[in-house]
């Protein structure tokens, strides 16, 4: 299969795994230095979205998954605003899409209708050295506790948590096989390098949901991370 990525070299930071990542696949992208929110799906630019959006709250309220939050009064101009906690959460791009639907101001853009059209950000494998996949290791109870104490307060949550659940003692796909996208394999895939390793490749149509990020059962820190506002051919060229 052809690569369809370029990676970039960050220079200090850039972590390599041991010659399994000599060949420069694993190596970061190049990231935007900006630091951005991961907003609500359908937002509109960050400007725009912060000179519209009425601090509601109308769109946390109705999200089954309880995906958003409110930034807090540290965040300045931010504050009261809505935006996704990806290790916490992340979207699982229902049906009508509630949250811009329940948008009163149009802060949440209402042409948005169908998860293919969403724009959060897009997925990074930034941090190889922490991926279950790469490192050939089997999902343990223990990999996946902080996980298991996400909101369950509905049966989608406690689906989520039971699907999870079911990749103990197993090799972890965890992050390709519940990604919430209609067609997941379009928006990330496992595939293997030349050493066999499988590792989440990630595609053209993530939307940046955030997801993998959550469910990633690597302590700390995820091995998949969401890149707020950016897009594919920005990261991956």
């Amino acid at each position: 299969m052809k690569d369809r990525r370029n990676f970039v070299k960050l220079g200090v930071g850039t972590l390599f795994f041991g010659s399994v990542f000599s060949s420069g696949i694993y190596l970061f992208p190049k990231l935007n230095a900006k630091t951005n929110f991961l907003r609500p799906p359908g937002a509109l630019d960050e400007k725009d979205f912060l000179s519209t959006c009425i601090k509601c709250g109308q769109c946390v309220q109705v999200c089954p998954y309880h995906t958003l939050s409110l930034l807090d009064i540290n965040t300045g101009s931010s504050a009261g605003t809505p935006y996704v906690d990806a290790r916490q959460r992340g979207c699982y791009l229902c049906d009508l899409l509630p949250c811009i639907l329940a948008c009163p101001s149009g802060s949440l853009n209402h042409a948005i209708t169908e998860a293919k059209d969403v724009k959060m950000g897009v997925a990074v494998l930034k941090n190889p050295n922490k991926c279950l996949a790469l490192l050939n290791k089997k999902v343990t109870k223990e990999h996946i506790e902080e996980i298991l104490t996400h909101s369950n307060k509905n049966e989608r949550e406690e689906k989520v948590l039971k699907d999870v659940q079911s990749y103990v003692g197993k090799a972890c796909t965890i992050c390709a096989d519940l990604c919430p996208y209609l067609e997941k394999e379009k928006a990330i895939k496992m595939m293997q390098n030349k050493q066999g390793r499988w590792y989440p490749e990630v595609r053209s149509e993530c939307v940046g949901c955030g997801v993998c990020e959550e469910l990633c059962p690597s302590k700390d820190e995820a091995a998949i991370v969401i890149i707020p506002r950016a897009e594919y051919k920005e990261i991956y060229g």
